[in-house]
């Protein structure tokens, strides 16, 4: 029965993914939305995975001519994503922006143009006509309409007043965060005949993740998202660095310089809470739960104020070197302990689970397997 549900309602938010068109030299995409949709935010995450996992050298165009800040902060977004941003300051045209922007991109080499256009607190005739006169001038290949993803019907009404107008290409779902279910998924697919193409799923300039119907089905009906964790995994984990690791561990050689890396490597992969909201039946548990991005630093600090010698033989960590460490880190010596604990804990699981006879014997031990 659940599988009939999901696979109906995969297929009602478009079955496949759909990809975006990059043809054109340069391609030119149009992003158009509300202000406060988080439209300005997806551009330099955009341009970030264009460069990215595309390849590509997008050009960033900020078409806000209103809001001096919407500028502002693509220059900040450009410069965090290290993409190039054109600006025109003193222009009030939208439509000599976007086609100087394009004009500009062919002479330097840009191959993709991404063009910030305003937004407005609601749908008004001024603000439609202004970016259909965009879409005129510089004929995008490509159109997307970004839309918070938590304002339910508002962003369906919202929807289908643009494509009336616009007729865009896709729609970008953003913040799309742990608590969100992706009902709005479901109504604007259904409203605009559009795919939704993509959906921002947190604060850093990687959550962006191509929308896939199957994975959204399995996120409403709580069965968690592992195929996009473990993707994202991939991403920030090399396979010559786990080969590594794994050497490491069968050696009994697995210290805290590896622990303390394996932490990093987890912080880049986006907020806990998103993380963590992928894993089938924890989203429903954190639904009111607030999970601190920095509950790693306790953990920081105390691994960094081991010595070299300590970090790599944690076995000589008597009472009062683990004393000197909880005074150094501003922890105290339950929070050193509890730490320790959880090292050798893992260190000790993770040795099992490399040492296939081992893994076969926790197998037997499952009711139901062997």
């Amino acid at each position: 029965m659940v599988k009939i549900v999901h696979d109906e309602l995969a297929e009602l938010m478009g079955g496949d993914e759909t990809d975006i068109n990059l043809k054109g030299s340069p391609a030119i995409i149009l992003i158009a939305g509300l202000q406060g949709s988080g439209k300005t935010t997806f551009t330099g995450k955009f341009a970030n995975y264009l460069k990215k996992k595309k390849g590509k050298n997008p050009l960033l165009v900020a078409g806000d001519v209103y809001r001096p800040a919407a500028i502002d902060q693509l220059e900040v977004l450009g410069a965090q994503v290290e993409c190039a941003v054109f600006t025109d300051r003193d222009s009030k045209d939208p439509v000599a922006i976007a086609k100087a922007a394009v004009e500009h991109a062919k002479s330097k080499g840009y191959n993709v143009v991404i063009i910030d256009t305003a937004g407005r607190l609601a749908v008004d005739e001024a603000m439609m006509n202004e970016i259909a006169n965009v879409k005129k001038a510089v004929s995008p290949g490509e159109i997307l309409f970004v839309v918070d993803s938590m304002t339910g019907q508002d962003a369906v009404n919202t929807a289908k007043a643009f494509n009336d107008r616009l007729d865009f290409d896709g729609v970008v779902l953003t913040k799309l965060d742990g608590d969100t279910r992706g009902g709005a998924a479901l109504s604007i697919r259904e409203v605009v005949d559009k795919p939704i193409k993509f959906v921002g799923t947190g604060e850093k300039m990687d959550a962006l993740d191509v929308f896939y119907p199957k994975r959204m089905a399995d996120r409403i009906l709580g069965m968690g998202d592992v195929v996009s964790l473990v993707e994202r995994a991939q991403e920030h984990f090399s396979e010559e660095e786990a080969r590594k690791l794994q050497k490491k561990i069968h050696k009994n050689e697995f210290n805290f310089n590896d622990f303390f890396e394996q932490i990093q490597q987890i912080k880049k992969m986006g907020n806990m809470k998103d993380l963590m909201g992928m894993i089938p039946g924890v989203g429903k548990a954190l639904k009111n739960v607030d999970i601190d991005d920095n509950a790693f630093k306790s953990i920081e600090a105390i691994i960094q104020s081991m010595t070299p010698k300590e970090k790599l033989n944690p076995s000589i960590l008597s009472g009062s070197r683990r004393k000197r460490i909880a005074a150094g880190s501003g922890t105290n010596i339950q929070e050193v302990n509890k730490l320790i604990k959880q090292f050798e804990d893992t260190s000790k699981m993770m040795k099992m689970m490399s040492n296939k006879q081992n893994m076969m014997k926790m197998m037997k031990n499952f009711p139901g397997m062997g």
